[in-house]
């Protein structure tokens, strides 16, 4: 055997050796290192979560400071504490955020995705962080609506492209067409229109905002909209694990006290 066979040898049995003591220390094997765990995240260690960084007050960059802020963004860190993750936002638009998670850019949206059949049938989705309903919207001391049937004759202010356009046209009343919410508590305010129907969030939101509005809810629908994180079909240990985290943060109140920041009320349930 010539002596640079032998030195290859030497250096093989080494290595060999070397590589032994450390799976013996409990070192981790070089594939146990490289990314793999539990819940199979996009980088080992983090939660990267998806959101678009520009729909107040859910997810949005808060003004001077510009640092990403919002109800869905403090609940996706305060779950991803939960599980002992880091945590890191890429802001992608609605239109290409599942895509995106279909991709495997992300693990998880947090954009108050709203659960669905159509939805349900391509992703998992957690436990429910935000509920809603549809609510009319008069100005303060207006008795005369106090239901759905009242709004029959009245004139509402709605978006054409909006299902609350055909809540109200289906409850009898006349639509003033507009834009969206700003211009439609406007002409409300003005007297121009009799209520609106929107989302109890939006209005929640308003209210938290502008605290002098003298507007008030005069009704809400029976239905709910419930709102979670969405995941991929191959995530179910990480959606059991955030859903654990999103009970314990509800039975401590956190859920709440983020609502109460944001809203002006608890919005979790």
């Amino acid at each position: 055997m010539s002596r640079a066979r032998t030195l290859l040898g030497l250096a093989a049995a080494s290595a060999a050796v070397i590589a032994l003591a450390a799976c013996s220390s409990g070192a981790p094997a070089a594939s146990e290192s490289a990314g793999d765990d539990e819940y199979g995240l996009v980088t080992a260690g983090t939660l990267t979560v998806a959101t678009e960084g520009t729909y107040r007050p859910f997810s949005f960059h808060e003004d001077g400071s510009g640092d990403l802020v919002g109800y869905d963004v403090e609940i996706a860190e305060a779950v991803a504490e939960k599980l002992g993750l880091e945590v890191e936002f890429q802001e992608t638009q609605w239109d290409a955020i599942f895509a995106g998670l279909e991709a495997g850019r992300f693990d998880v949206i947090a954009n108050q995705v709203s659960i669905n059949p159509e939805r349900e049938e391509q992703y998992l989705f957690s436990e429910p962080y935000t509920v809603s309903r549809g609510v009319i919207v008069v100005n303060d001391g207006d008795t005369s609506i106090s239901s759905f049937d009242d709004l029959a004759g009245k004139t509402t202010a709605q978006s054409l492209t909006s299902n609350w356009y055909e809540l109200a046209t289906e409850s009898g009343a006349n639509v003033e067409a507009v834009e969206g919410w700003a211009q439609a508590v406007s002409l409300l305010q003005q007297g121009r229109v009799d209520a609106t129907i929107n989302d109890e969030l939006t209005f929640l939101d308003y209210v938290n905002t502008t605290p002098d509005a003298a507007i008030e809810v005069a009704a809400e629908t029976d239905e709910t909209s419930e709102s979670a994180f969405a995941f991929t079909k191959d995530k179910a240990d990480l959606v059991a694990a955030i859903d654990e985290a999103i009970a314990e943060l509800r039975e401590e109140g956190v859920l709440a006290e983020l609502g109460e920041k944001y809203f002006g009320a608890d919005v979790s349930q």
